[in-house]
């Protein structure tokens, strides 16, 4: 039998100087997500980079719990999906919620159980589970229109 593939998408959408907030599409599961800010140096903390990770289920020292771990994350150890509401709630982890507003998710508890509920019966079938982190475009320079002065239009 062939093994399954489990996808999950982080689609990083809103920037701002404290941290990286978009959405996480896992099956039929959709909530907002909150992570550190995007930077390009190596000062931590700080999103990781964007690309597509395997993810395990194993216990957190920190959460003294079973939460999914992203595994092999250049220059991360660590990185987990977990709940919390601010940027100060994470050092490169991804937290989860079913609301937000500026640098905030909330009804964090609430989205990480379903989604925890989720990888365990994905993995319970028998899938792999991977997680793809997409930055948002680039914005593109605006067209500028220019007018003659003094003609007739």
């Amino acid at each position: 039998m062939a093994m399954m593939t489990f996808n999950m998408l982080v689609e990083r959408k809103w920037l701002t100087e404290k941290a990286t907030c978009g959405t996480i599409t896992a099956g039929d599961l959709h909530f907002f997500t909150l992570e550190p800010p995007t930077r390009h140096d190596d000062v931590k903390p700080r999103a990781i980079p964007a690309g597509t990770y395997n993810v395990t289920l194993r216990f957190s020292p920190k959460h003294q719990r079973m939460v999914p771990h992203v595994e092999d994350v250049p220059g991360f150890e660590e990185i987990e999906i977990h709940w919390g509401n601010y940027p100060h709630d994470t050092e490169g982890c991804l937290l989860v919620g079913e609301t937000h507003s500026d640098d905030f998710v909330g009804e964090s508890k609430l989205a990480f159980f379903q989604l925890y509920s989720l990888l365990r019966e994905m993995q319970a079938e028998g899938s792999d589970l991977v997680i793809t982190y997409v930055d948002p475009p680039v914005a593109a320079p605006s067209l500028v229109t220019t007018t003659i002065e003094g003609r007739d239009q």
